[in-house]
């Protein structure tokens, strides 16, 4: 059965405080949804000083969403490491991680936007060396025991229920990324279906005598929508899809590879070109995917659009890819 996502990054153009508040508080109960209803994560991600509102803040709405939810696991894809002060992250990913019986799961990126490193106070130029920094940091101060930070004897507290450690993987698409992870033992993250890259990490892994393991997003990843009529879908709320791939597009450089990427300028040529799709239950539970990523609020969506949307997907999709993994493992 394929792994079920449902991402937020509560995205509004349009917004005034209160209806973001409200956009906020209608996420948090369709996690419940989520949660009640078996899909397996909650993902989440990071940017600053978006025009749109793009989530700042993802562990803010990781706790929320564990407070609200009993088994649903959060997925933060990713965090820009750099910008964080690497103590006071190791103390909130602990809490985060107690609170959750062990839910958390955090991809530390690196990042791709210069101004967001200017606006936190980061140096650009110093990142992998940030990162590195961090990730170090993170595992030992996760040991519970006393260490050496910049200088001087550092103890975290408390220590977190995962052991030895919260899950913790190392994005990019770079080799200096699959390089880190293998070097520190981490799992890797590719942002994009990059096999040679895979084969990369796990030539660094045995070089370093560290295992490790990659998860990499499958040849095609789309992002979903689900409806009863995705002709009407689309003529209405293209519009939101389009917003989020021109907003993330134009953030990136040629080099960057993303499994979201899309370079359409239209409605017409992102539908065409297929990052992001609007699918009825039935095409949604044919997809050949390794997970099934939904965007109920992609863009701004309107709120009853997304809960329709979830709606569809928990109680007429899950339940196909269920019926269907039960027949395959009674032949």
């Amino acid at each position: 059965m394929a792994f079920s996502v449902v991402r937020f990054n509560l995205v509004d153009p349009d917004a005034t405080p209160a209806s973001l508040s409200a956009r906020y508080r209608a996420a948090l109960e369709m996690t419940a949804y989520a949660d009640e209803h078996g899909i397996d994560t909650v993902q989440t991600e990071e940017h600053h000083g978006a025009a749109n509102g793009w989530l700042p803040s993802p562990f803010a709405f990781a706790g929320a969403v564990f407070g609200a939810t009993e088994r649903i696991a959060v997925t933060v894809s990713a965090i820009i490491g750099p910008l964080y002060d690497p103590l006071r992250l190791a103390e909130d990913i602990a809490v985060l991680d107690l609170l959750s019986g062990g839910r958390l799961v955090t991809v530390a990126g690196i990042g791709y936007r210069p101004e967001e490193y200017e606006q936190l106070g980061a140096e650009w130029g110093r990142r992998g060396k940030l990162q590195d920094e961090l990730l170090e940091t993170l595992l030992k101060a996760w040991s519970g025991e006393p260490f050496v930070f910049r200088g001087r004897t550092v103890r975290v507290t408390p220590r977190p229920y995962t052991q030895p450690h919260p899950m913790l993987l190392v994005g990019g698409s770079s080799k200096a990324a699959a390089r880190r992870a293998a070097r520190l033992g981490l799992p890797f993250f590719p942002s994009a279906h990059l096999p040679e890259l895979e084969a990369y990490y796990q030539e660094q892994c045995t070089a370093h005598g560290t295992q490790g393991f990659c998860m990499m997003p499958g040849a095609e990843t789309p992002l979903l929508h689900v409806s009863e009529d995705p002709e009407r879908a689309w003529a209405t709320y293209g519009k939101h899809f389009l917003h989020e791939a021109r907003t993330y597009a134009s953030w990136q450089s040629k080099d960057i590879r993303s499994a979201v990427r899309s370079s359409a300028t239209s409605v017409a040529e992102l539908r065409a070109e297929g990052v992001y799709r609007i699918v009825t239950p039935e095409q949604c539970a044919a997809l050949d995917a390794q997970s099934l990523v939904l965007h109920p609020l992609c863009g701004g969506m309107p709120v009853e659009e997304g809960r329709r949307s979830l709606s569809l997907f928990a109680e007429k999709v899950l339940p196909r890819l269920a019926s269907r993994t039960g027949a395959a493992a009674g032949e």
